[in-house]
C-alpha cells in the first residue's frame, strides 16, 4: 500500500513539470514578476502579450532600447533586464488593471453619464443599442423559465 503511494506522487509531480504554462509548449521568458512572453516569437509580437502593450509599444520601446527584432528565446540576461526597466517607466499589467477599475469606479459615484451606464451595464461610448450591444445586455436577460397559464 505505502509503495502504491509513492509511485503515485511521483506521477502527479511529473505531470505537474510537464504541464504547458504558457502556450503549447510551455517555454517562457519572465520580464518583471507575472509578466510572461512567449520565447518563439519575435520581440515585436512577444512584448504584446503584456496587458498594456500593443505592437505600436512594442517597437517604441524596441526603438529606444536600439534593439533588433529577434526571437525572444535569444535575448541575453542583460537584454532582459533592460527590457524590464523600459516597461517599469508604463503602467501596464496588473497596475493597469486597478487604475481602469478606479476610474470607473469614481465615474460611478459621480453619477455621471458614463457611470450610469457603466452600473446599468451598457455601452457607453455613444453605440447603438437597439440592435446591436448584445455582450453588454447580455447579462441583463431573465433565462427563460417555461410556459405560464
Amino acid at each position: 500500500m505505502l509503495g502504491l503511494r509513492a509511485v503515485a506522487s511521483n506521477v502527479g509531480g511529473r505531470l505537474l513539470q510537464s504541464l504547458p504554462f504558457c502556450g503549447i509548449r510551455g517555454r517562457c521568458i519572465t520580464i518583471k514578476a507575472g509578466m510572461d512572453i512567449p520565447d518563439n516569437k519575435s520581440l515585436e509580437y512577444a512584448l504584446p502579450y503584456i496587458h498594456g502593450i500593443g505592437r505600436a509599444r512594442a517597437r517604441h520601446i524596441l526603438s529606444e532600447l536600439h534593439m533588433d527584432n529577434k526571437l525572444a528565446k535569444d535575448l541575453t540576461k542583460r537584454e532582459i533586464i533592460a527590457i524590464g526597466e523600459e516597461l517599469s517607466k508604463y503602467i501596464i499589467g496588473r497596475e493597469l488593471n486597478a487604475v481602469v477599475e478606479k476610474d470607473i469606479r469614481r465615474m460611478i459615484d459621480l453619477q455621471c453619464y458614463r457611470g450610469i451606464r457603466h452600473s446599468d451595464g451598457l455601452p457607453c461610448r455613444g453605440q447603438r443599442t437597439k440592435t446591436n450591444a448584445r455582450t453588454r445586455k447580455a447579462a441583463k436577460r431573465i433565462p427563460y423559465g417555461g410556459r405560464s397559464k
